[in-house]
């Protein structure tokens, strides 16, 4: 295998993904053409980052832009059960608005060109790509796709993912702000309702399968429920949008790199198909791709991906159906997990760690096994300090499934999502998720 060091590099989109590659790059002295045609933009999304991202990347913590810290969680059970906690560690919300100008700031300061133009056309001929542009045309030795979920560029690397690779998401943006996330689960849907208090608004907003309810069935629901939270959506700016959600398949055979391109972020897939979480896999896979380049050997990329981040995603592609339909310890796994998080000490550290980004699915099995007796014993203590009245939960009528069972982690074959008959398997990008 021999060093390779491309001077001169494209890269197409510049979110986060794209933003921080091209400062990681242009900051050795390479030659680094950034596109996009929004620039800082409002991206619809929570703009959640967790503490494990603020502490790999001090500069989002210590940055001058609109973020509000977050040290309190609601979370509601489908039957209306709730429990809030403090989370030692404490979430960041940003203004995506915000968080990319900080990133694309950093791009321009590191020496990246940033072109605001929308790229039309990608093409390698020779060993050289073009890059044409509504107005220019430009060449590069490697071409780094960063584009998002709505990626028109895909086939030209690896073929497109169908609608079951894919979450819909819409949602308001809210005058107002508080302390509280809120994270609401609802009967029957693969998803959640989020209110994520930013600086001087709410981000709400809820997700769902794309081939599962369609966005104006999602829009409904979450305006009949923001009530709840003493919102309304009257004064609200409506957004929807789509988000990768790649089935366990889908992840086994993703390409993220080849010769002379690579993909980051959500053009790659890299987002967890259980909680949509994506700005810290979008931020870490541009880093692992810096590295892989820095180092002479960009094709190495694709192994820390299939190291460090594919894993945890399989993982939660292959339980994110149980996660959400299935049973635990006699009734739904999301009523038995609010309920041990407002009865058990240690489940609710748990918990906590879940949200800080620490708690990985690798061990998570494990972790819940082995307290489970302390678990246990405390949400008894705790039921009948209350007497034995506040959680009468009902073992349902079918699904014996054991406990064991939720996060089998080698069995994909009953937790498989297929795509229903009815449906045609053609691609979803490009297009409008009000369509769908």
């Amino acid at each position: 295998m021999c060093a390779m060091f491309p001077e001169r590099i494209a890269i197409v989109g510049g979110g986060p993904a794209g933003a921080f590659a091209a400062a990681a790059l242009a900051s050795t002295g390479r030659r680094v053409l950034l596109f996009d045609e929004k620039m800082a933009w409002e991206k619809p999304c929570g703009g959640g980052l967790t503490d494990k991202a603020l502490a790999r990347w001090p500069f989002l913590r210590e940055a001058a832009a609109d973020h509000n810290m977050i040290s309190d969680c609601e979370l509601i059970a489908p039957s209306g059960a709730k429990v809030r906690f403090s989370l030692d560690k404490q979430i960041a919300i940003f203004f995506r608005l915000a968080l990319n100008g900080v990133l694309l700031d950093r791009a321009k300061n590191s020496g990246a060109k940033v072109l605001r133009e929308r790229v039309l056309h990608i093409e390698r001929t020779q060993g050289t790509w073009w890059v044409q542009s509504a107005t220019s045309q430009y060449e590069a030795d490697f071409l780094v796709l960063a584009t998002g979920a709505r990626n028109s560029f895909r086939n030209v690397f690896s073929p497109n993912l169908g609608p079951e690779n894919f979450m819909v998401a819409a949602g308001y943006y809210i005058p107002g702000t508080s302390a509280t996330v809120h994270i609401k689960f609802i009967k029957g849907l693969h998803g959640y309702i989020w209110v994520f208090p930013r600086a001087d608004h709410f981000s709400v907003g809820i997700c769902g399968r794309m081939y599962g309810k369609s966005t104006a069935e999602l829009r409904r629901m979450l305006e009949d429920c923001l009530p709840e939270f003493g919102l309304s959506h009257e004064n609200g700016r409506f957004y929807a949008h789509i988000l990768p959600s790649l089935t366990p398949e889908a992840l086994r055979n993703s390409q993220v790199c080849g010769e002379g391109w690579a993909m980051l972020g959500d053009a790659a897939g890299l987002v967890d198909a259980i909680t949509g979480e994506g700005l810290y896999y979008a931020l870490r896979s541009a880093e692992m791709f810096s590295d892989a380049m820095l180092c002479g050997f960009p094709e190495t990329y694709a192994s820390s991906i299939r190291r460090e981040i594919l894993p945890e995603l399989e993982r939660a592609a292959r339980i994110a159906d149980r996660f959400y339909a299935g049973d635990w310890l006699g009734c739904s796994v999301l009523e038995r997990m609010i309920q041990l998080t407002n009865s058990s000490t240690k489940f609710r550290q748990l918990m906590r760690d879940l949200f800080s980004g620490t708690q990985e699915y690798s061990n998570l099995k494990k972790r819940v096994y082995r307290g489970l007796p302390r678990i246990a014993a405390e949400a008894l203590v705790s039921t009948l300090g209350r007497g034995g009245s506040h959680w009468r939960l009902q073992r349902p009528a079918s699904r014996p499934d054991s406990e064991a069972q939720l996060l089998a982690d080698g069995r994909t074959d009953t937790h498989r999502r297929k795509l229903p008959s009815s449906q045609p398997s053609k691609s979803a990008y490009g297009r409008n998720p009000e369509q769908h």
